[in-house]
Order: C-alpha cells, then structure tokens, then sequence
C-alpha cells in the first residue's frame, strides 16, 4: 500500500541536494498541509527535498513543482522542504502505521506565544508522513492531522523544549482510496493511538539526534 522512500539528489548551486521520493503503486487519498498538495483528494506522488537554511523564494511551491517535473513526476503529488538533510530521516511503526520524520528543531517556537511579531522564515522544519492501512473518511483525516501534532508537541516536551514546533512544520496523512472507512483519527481510535505512539517516537528519535548535531543540510554539504 506505502512503498518506501528511494533518496535521490538533485544538481543545485554546483551541490548534489538531497531529496526523498515516494512513487505511490496506486493513488492515495491524503491530508496535507503542504504548500505543494496540500488539502484534501488523491496523490501519486510525495517528495521532501532538502534545501539550504538561508533559503528564500517565495514560491516554494513553484520550486516543489520544477523539482517533482524534474523527476518526471506527473499527476496530483505532495512536495515539502525542510532545512535538515532527509537521508536522516526517522521511520516508526507501530501497529500496522508508518511514519517517517525529518525533524529540523533549529528554530522552535511556541504556537501562541504573546510575544511574537511577524514572521520570520526559517526552514528548520519537522515533516510527518504517515500511512495509515485503513480508508479514513474525511473528517478522521482532518482528526489524524491533530492528533498527530498532539504527539509532536508531546516528544518536544520530552526532549526538554518550550516549543510546540516551528513555524514552518508539515502533515501528510495517507490512506488508501478505497474500502471500508474508520471513523475516527482521535488518539484513542483504533489508527489514531498506534499513529501517535509512532509520531511520537519518530519525532522524538529525529529530535534527539538535530538537537546533538545542531547540523542542517548546509552544514554537512560544507563539511561542517
């Protein structure tokens, strides 16, 4: 149902840039909070590229759709960016769901912090992906969403930070099209407690090793 991730690079500024591709057997419906794909409705593809921590374009999502035509890669897909070098991404499991997480915490903030003014953009990023085995109706993949920050939000609590993520942080959730529909994505249902426990437990391994290494994608392409 979720075929794994193949790493591949792409040529940019004279460097191989990582990036991780799923080729999905047969369209997934997804939830997304990407700026490539996001919403509601069928995806054949996903991509997370790594990019620089001085990255700047506004158009990110241009910059997602050259890299996914690149690949040769056509029909509806998701795309996301993060400033953390994907080769480390973090996969869990946990009762028939699979998360995969690139956890960039360079930047955490606290979601409703009084004190904060504007935005500034840092793509530290932490990206969840999730595959779940079951078809979820609509509203039990919006419910999937939060449940998932819930336990991300908990493993940053675990790892010491005042932090809820950072401002940039992404959700994929994918199910297959068909069959017979869960309900619920709550973290007591029957895919939105192992999904959590699994979110969790990525998240917190990814979080381990970023904040020990404090590296970006940058600083490994310069040897740092």
């Amino acid at each position: 149902m979720f075929a794994e991730p193949s790493l591949t690079h792409r040529r940019e500024g004279g460097h191989d840039v990582p990036l991780l591709l799923w080729r999905f057997p047969e369209p997934l419906l997804a939830v997304s909070s990407a700026v490539l794909g996001g919403g509601v409705g069928p995806r054949e593809w996903l991509i997370n590229a790594s990019v620089a921590m001085s990255y700047a374009r506004p158009d990110p999502d241009a910059h997602l759709a050259e890299l996914a035509a690149g690949l040769g890669l056509t029909g509806p897909g998701i795309g996301l960016l993060t400033g953390v070098d994907v080769a480390d991404v973090v996969t869990a499991d946990e009762d028939g769901v699979r998360v995969y997480a690139t956890v960039g915490l360079g930047a955490p903030i606290l979601a409703a912090d009084p004190q904060a003014i504007g935005f500034e953009h840092r793509p530290g990023t932490v990206n969840i992906v999730i595959g779940i085995p079951q078809r979820l109706s609509d509203g039990a993949l919006i419910n999937a969403v939060a449940t998932a920050t819930e336990a991300k939000a908990q493993a940053l609590a675990d790892l010491g930070l005042s932090a809820t993520g950072t401002a940039t942080d992404a959700v994929c959730v994918l199910c297959p099209a068909g069959g017979p529909v869960a309900a619920y994505g709550g973290p007591r249902s029957r895919w939105g407690a192992p999904m959590a426990r699994a979110v969790h437990r990525a998240v917190r391994t990814g979080g381990v090793t970023n904040l020990a290494t404090k590296r970006s994608w940058s600083d490994r392409a310069a040897g740092r």
